[in-house]
């Protein structure tokens, strides 16, 4: 043992471990000498009898505290089992002792977190209670020190504290703001500049709400008869002029029944088009649920029923065609009771009307429960203030250039009005109804399909009406702004699971798409279902999403980013298909939203490597070897099981472990070559550029059969 290892077992330093040797007569010098197990006993008892005495030593002075008293006062001999006593709460009093500090400061904790809460709960309510400081979006540090009255030092650390670094003129997020002047007590209100520039949106006066039509949206299945039964009821064929006999857009129109109008809202039923759907939800009073009663409850009906759920809208269910011979109402109804929809004839409060839009049967029933439903909602609108709304959908019209159709929900519309929608602003040149003849103002409730767009608007952005279009204008460039500067920080940042991402994208096939369609909100919902379609092999990349023709730029695009072009509903301009043609870019045009999306997925199953499944075609048992001059070991063999073939792809395996994999270079019978063996002979095989053959060895048969790709 050496003296260290004998000191680290006492807990002393080397040191005094060779002192105390010493003493004993041990001689050592180092920390690495070694010494007897005999001497390192005997310092362990020296050194355990010293610790015995110390700790004899430390006990004594607190039993003797109480005898000096004997000595000035006799009384303590007359009471000589009062020592102990003294000893024995002494020696209690170590527990308290451990145990008290931690409770102590138990204690303390809980009433400082108690004391830190109520401390906390008072500066929220008092921050609830003073007046809000307005401050522009993207105030800078020393700005926000100016109108909160606190030190710029301050800021800047506890900007630090949150890991952000900033100087004087540095511009603060509208949250980190807020928190930081929340810290001293001080409370933001962000504004941003298109705020500012239009005012607090004028609410009017009660006494001007005047009853409006119900906005009724048509929703479900794709080919469950939603434009079919809307053509019943407007006496009008849109069906036919549709593509592919499916709604593409929103179509919204208008439709007076004993008096009452009616707007009515087509939304398509194709499972590409749930932005759309999702939309058509947001913005209407009642939704109409179209089952067909041969088919029942399919995958977008679900998803109708979602939207409508989440939007809060009440859901009145058509069961359509049930002048089919096997049309079963009964079992659309049991359906709808899977989905938490009960039939008022069951017992429930969902109205269903069974309908034909064929023979026009029951549609005087529908829409009466339809204005019923509209009675009970007390739907009201002030037509006074200034008109606001929502996008239903935009395009690029050549002649006409950006136009949006707007679904008019407070105010009234008037040609010559200036409004801002999105980040695009307009002056109403000319406004065109349902009906498509041209109108001068648009009351609550009336889509109308508005010219005089600076760009094509968002579908689903809200729009309101501006006193001057230089407001109008100005308020859009600043949403722009915002919009291209968002877009470039969020392209910049880069976090780690973004690095994942691209590190894991090194064996994924890209396949970049330049899209073009013919109005806003089918370049939204072709985007998100050719998003959908990427997978684990296969990536889709929207390199451009954009309303209107295809120019030869998007040819030049395409070209360098080697990618396929998609136009849907538009044709490309002059010479552009020659300029595709040159550049050797793919070009697709489409008129019928699911089939784009299946031919873009066949591209994508292109572009994926092709797959092989191995079949075994025979096996055989190596019973000898021969050498055959200038061919080499000939291995003996017993074909066991299928068949063998000069030529096929071979393997040797050689307990249990692949020893060789190529061809079957020569294949014989009796000295003779033969194109095949079937099992159950003997033949003479020989491998492809391989002589170590050994008696006992296994050769496999087998051929790779080509899988189709599949994302």
């Amino acid at each position: 043992m050496r003296v260290h290892e004998i000191a680290k077992e006492l807990d002393i330093a080397s040191k005094v471990a060779i002192e105390r040797l010493n003493d004993l007569g041990v001689a050592v010098k180092s920390h690495a000498n070694a010494i007897s197990d005999a001497d390192a006993d005997r310092l362990r008892e020296l050194l355990g009898g010293q610790a015995e005495s110390a700790d004899a030593k430390a006990e004594t002075p607190v039993e003797a505290k109480p005898k000096p008293k004997p000595k000035s006062k006799p009384k303590a001999k007359s009471k000589p089992e009062a020592a102990p006593e003294p000893a024995v709460e002494v020696e209690a009093m170590p527990e308290p002792a451990d145990v008290t500090p931690e409770a102590e400061a138990v204690g303390e904790t809980e009433r400082g977190d108690d004391t830190a809460i109520a401390a906390e709960e008072d500066e929220a309510a008092a921050l609830s209670d003073a007046e809000p400081v307005e401050v522009d979006d993207g105030v800078t540090v020393r700005e926000l020190a100016e109108v909160g009255g606190i030190s710029p030092t301050e800021i800047i650390t506890g900007l630090m504290a949150k890991g952000i670094m900033a100087n004087l003129t540095q511009s603060l997020d509208a949250e980190v703001a807020t928190a930081i002047a929340a810290e001293h007590g001080v409370r933001l209100k962000v504004v941003t500049a298109d705020e500012r520039l239009l005012g607090e949106l004028d609410a009017g006066d009660e006494a001007d709400l005047a009853s409006r039509a119900p906005v009724v949206t048509i929703m479900g299945h794709v080919d469950h008869g939603k434009t079919h039964l809307l053509d019943s009821i407007r006496e009008t064929d849109v069906v036919a002029g549709e593509a592919g006999g499916i709604t593409q857009h929103i179509g919204a129109s208008e439709v007076e029944w004993n008096g009452n109008r009616i707007v009515l809202i087509d939304t398509p039923g194709h499972q590409a088009f749930t932005r759309m759907r999702a939309r058509g939800a947001q913005i209407t009073d009642i939704v109409v649920l179209v089952v067909a009663a041969d088919d029942g409850i399919m995958p977008q009906t679900i998803e109708a029923i979602d939207h409508a759920r989440a939007a809060n809208v009440p859901i009145l269910v058509a069961i359509n065609k049930i002048d089919l011979p096997q049309a079963n109402v009964e079992r659309a109804k049991q359906q709808l009771l899977e989905h938490q929809l009960t039939p008022e004839d069951w017992g429930g409060d969902t109205v269903c009307v069974p309908v034909s839009a064929k023979t026009k049967e029951n549609l005087d029933d529908l829409l009466e429960m339809i204005i019923l439903s509209s009675d009970l909602l007390e739907l009201k609108a002030n037509p006074e203030i200034s008109a606001r709304g929502t996008v239903l959908e935009a395009q690029l019209d050549r002649q006409r250039g950006a136009l949006a159709t707007l679904l008019v929900q407070e105010g009234t519309l008037r040609v010559g009005d200036s409004l801002v929608a999105g980040t695009e602003s307009a002056k109403v040149r000319a406004m065109i109804d349902a009906h498509g003849k041209q109108t001068k103002e648009a009351p609550p409730a009336t889509a109308v399909e508005v010219l005089g767009f600076s760009g094509v608007p968002e579908a689903g952005d809200s729009f309101h009406v501006v006193e001057e279009a230089s407001v109008a204008r100005k308020v859009a460039e600043l949403r722009q702004f915002k919009s291209r500067h968002d877009n470039l920080s969020a392209g910049s940042r880069l976090t780690l699971e973004d690095l994942h991402a691209r590190i894991l994208e090194g064996g994924r096939v890209k396949l970049p798409v330049v899209l073009r369609a013919d109005t806003q909100g089918s370049v939204q919902t072709i985007s998100d279902a050719l998003g959908n379609l990427s997978g684990d092999s296969v990536q889709v990349e929207i390199m451009l999403a954009a309303v209107g023709g295809i120019t030869e730029t998007d040819v030049l695009l395409a070209s360098a980013s080697n990618a396929i072009i998609v136009g849907f509903n538009v044709r490309p301009e002059r010479d552009v298909a020659a300029a595709a043609t040159r550049e050797r870019v793919d070009l697709r045009l489409h008129t019928v939203i699911y089939r784009l999306i299946d031919e873009v997925k066949a591209a994508m199953v292109g572009q994926l490597e092709p797959t092989f499944e191995e079949q075994a075609t025979g096996a055989a048992e190596v019973r000898d070897t021969f050498r055959v001059p200038r061919a080499g070991t000939v291995a003996g063999c017993y074909v066991t099981e299928g068949k063998f073939s000069r030529g096929t792809r071979a393997r040797l395996v050689r307990d249990s472990r692949i020893i060789y994999e190529g061809k079957v270079g020569s294949l014989r019978r009796f000295k003779e070559d033969v194109k095949e063996v079937q099992q159950g002979y003997e033949c003479g095989i020989g491998l492809e550029n391989f002589n170590d053959v050994k008696i006992g060895d296994v050769i496999e048969a087998y051929d790779l059969k080509e899988i189709a790709p599949s994302l």
